[in-house]
């Protein structure tokens, strides 16, 4: 990891690529990577993929914009390690709503330990379906995700027993509305079957050979994958609701930054992380998750974390999308 002093000789330009691409390291539903960069030589630009949009799963582009949001603020890890202090201006013109955000280098910062291993955590990051083991998290670790969500702006509410039966019902209700939508079928065959794109979707080896017995249900994927799921459950997984005050594209867009920085912080804390983006997908179970949380603000996303079983391999990691097919380096200066 190069030094503040040794970047100084590196030019923004370059910085921000190498930010880019390892935002493309982002979590992103189904693995789409629905965003698009664009390197100038003072400034990076964030732009929604509508190419990759999923119209009949997220009509309202929330989880597009979630991802990347996700995807900014991992750019944001990698500038901020390289000693780079960043400023963010979102949604910078009303008149191209898929630009989504403006980074730019404000100055030198100190490259911390702290910083550096949020890097490794990004490229260690990885969603586990697989059940957890009997190890409880604690509140204390709860707390510092609290902390780190509200850093950035956005809620952490840790669901209590009686919530997480709702919320099993929220999940449940909305796996059910999504089987009777064969739009919504069809792309979820589109992105975790066999003819999936090159470089993104969900390959076998990340879907779980068959349906964990846990009390809260996971996505039906319709199709069996090859990861082991072995004898766990989710009894002493914690679930966590991201949530705000807006229901906005701002709010989505800051909602996925406060999901990579959660997701980083509980990596580096030894914990897995699942998330449950179909409770808000469904209007419906919305609702439910908005009454959850006694309509004290809007659900951007539930979170299940535990403590993955370390007699397991890692689960399989999704696939990426070549750098060209998500940057653009615009050499003219404007």
């Amino acid at each position: 990891m190069a030094t503040p002093t040794a970047q100084r000789h590196r030019s923004p330009a370059a910085a921000f690529a190498q930010a880019a691409e390892a935002a493309g390291r982002a979590p992103s539903i189904h693995n789409t990577q629905p965003w698009h960069w664009r390197i100038h030589p003072d400034r990076l630009d964030l732009y929604a993929d509508t190419t990759r949009a999923l119209p009949g799963t997220d009509p309202d582009e929330r989880m597009l914009l979630v991802s990347c949001g996700a995807a900014l603020h991992h750019a944001q890890v990698a500038l901020h390690a390289e000693g780079h202090d960043t400023a963010v201006r979102p949604l910078p013109d009303p008149a191209r709503p898929e630009h989504l955000a403006t980074v730019t280098i404000t100055g030198d910062t100190p490259v911390t330990a702290h910083a550096v291993r949020l890097v490794q955590a990004l490229r260690l990051r990885h969603t586990d379906r697989r059940p957890n083991v009997d190890v409880p998290v604690t509140a204390d670790q709860v707390d510092e995700l609290r902390r780190i969500a509200g850093a950035v702006g956005v809620h952490l509410h840790r669901l209590t027993p009686d919530q997480v039966t709702d919320l099993a019902v929220a999940v449940s209700h909305a796996e059910d509305a999504a089987a009777a939508e064969p739009a919504v079928q069809a792309e979820t065959h589109r992105w975790a079957g066999p003819g999936r794109p090159a470089g993104t979707g969900l390959p076998p080896e990340v879907i779980p050979d068959r349906r964990p017995e846990t009390d809260v249900g996971e996505r039906d994927f319709g199709t069996r994958g090859t990861l082991a799921v072995g004898g766990g459950h989710d009894k002493a997984s914690t679930y966590v609701v991201l949530f705000g005050a807006e229901d906005d594209r701002a709010a989505w867009l800051r909602a996925g930054q406060a999901l990579s920085a959660v997701w980083l912080h509980a990596t580096l804390q030894g914990l897995a992380v699942l998330p449950f983006s179909q409770v808000v997908e469904i209007d419906g179970a919305r609702a439910m998750m908005r009454r959850i949380l006694s309509h004290l603000g809007h659900p951007y996303l539930v979170l299940r974390l535990g403590v993955a079983d370390p007699e397991h391999a890692l689960a399989g990691n999704t696939p990426r999308l070549p750098f060209d097919a998500t940057a653009t380096i615009d050499q003219t200066g404007r």
